[in-house]
């Protein structure tokens, strides 16, 4: 909330341990609100496939879902600092935190990085096919599952890249999921 006005903001996170890491600009409304003690909530949903049903009023979407509320803190040791960014990167491509610049002290301070504990946390999943009425099953509708897939292109390289910096495994073998499928 930011003067009463309720705000969702997309971003980048990582879980570590017993915590979610979210980072931002260290000017970021979101992050000063956080570390001045808002409560928060996170909430991450995966996409799973369109479930059509014989009636609207029963399609659905397959899902899988989390929900994190609490309060965050501010990490200020600069090595965990380090250390929760490298995760976030580690989390949308394995392998590239060992493959790149790490931050500056100048970049490390035009960041801010917080911690959300997972005390308060809930799951969902939604799988399956449709749940129809029992007298809409005689309808000649089709019926079933659209299940959906991120799937990476090929990857189109920065145009100033020199022709001889070879694509790394861990761009050319990307899948979503990164480790765990």
């Amino acid at each position: 909330m930011d003067d009463g006005q309720p705000f969702v903001i997309p971003t980048a996170f990582a879980r570590m341990e017993d915590r979610v890491v979210i980072h931002g600009s260290a000017a970021s409304r979101m992050l000063k609100a956080l570390v001045a003690g808002a409560p928060a909530c996170l909430t991450v949903t995966h996409v799973d496939g369109l479930v059509l049903a014989r009636s609207a009023f029963h399609h659905s979407i397959n899902y899988r879902s989390v929900v994190v509320v609490g309060r965050a803190t501010e990490i200020e040791d600069p090595l965990e600092k380090r250390r929760a960014l490298d995760a976030i990167v580690e989390n949308i491509v394995p392998g590239r935190a060992g493959a790149v610049r790490a931050p500056s002290d100048n970049e490390l301070r035009a960041t801010r990085a917080v911690w959300l504990p997972l005390d308060e946390a809930s799951a969902k999943v939604r799988s399956g096919p449709p749940k129809d009425d029992d007298e809409d099953y005689a309808l000649p509708v089709w019926a079933g599952e659209l299940p959906l897939v991120t799937t990476p292109l090929a990857p189109r390289p920065d145009p100033l890249l020199p022709p001889t910096i070879p694509l790394p495994p861990h761009v050319s073998g990307w899948r979503r999921g990164g480790r765990d499928g």
